[in-house]
């Protein structure tokens, strides 16, 4: 049966709309992508910030250790703490090496425990501000592991 003028204008039309409309929900889809793509890539940059601060902050402990071996056993509980931290963002523990970039300890044990403490304090202060630009999952732990760092500054300085 031949299609009439205005039956075959109806179907046109119809194909060119459902074409518009499938064109525009892939542009959609497309900066949907590109959004999630782009969060994808603002927690990684923020999970890989937490764990060069982490790895910091294990260098820190390292050499307090290190300039003050009296204070070890109580560092040692602190310090596996941070180890844990660093692994939870994605880092990786030294092997065997020295931590590089860590700051020289104080020659007196109570100013190195105080500079510890306030390295504690930076570094948890840095983690909550960086819980707005993550996602829930990642600012979980951002806040877990602030808290944590926020109870060793107080666990360093209790007895100061």
């Amino acid at each position: 049966m031949p299609l009439n003028p205005r039956r075959r204008s109806l179907l046109a039309a119809g194909a060119a709309g459902a074409a518009v409309l499938l064109t525009g929900c892939s542009g959609d889809d497309n900066a949907e992508s590109q959004r999630r793509a782009e969060r994808a890539s603002e927690a990684n940059r923020v999970r890989r910030q937490a764990a060069r601060q982490s790895a910091a902050l294990l260098g820190h402990y390292d050499a307090t250790a290190k300039a003050h071996p009296a204070l070890a056993d109580q560092l040692a509980p602190l310090r596996a703490s941070v180890a844990r931290h660093l692994t939870a963002f994605g880092g990786r523990l030294p092997k065997d090496e020295p931590t590089t970039g860590a700051p020289e300890a104080a020659q007196d044990a109570q100013s190195a425990l105080a500079a510890l403490a306030d390295t504690e304090r930076r570094v948890a202060a840095a983690r909550t501000k960086a819980l707005d630009s993550a996602p829930p999952e990642l600012a979980r732990l951002l806040a877990s592991v602030a808290a944590a760092g926020a109870a060793h500054a107080y666990l360093l300085t209790k007895d100061a």
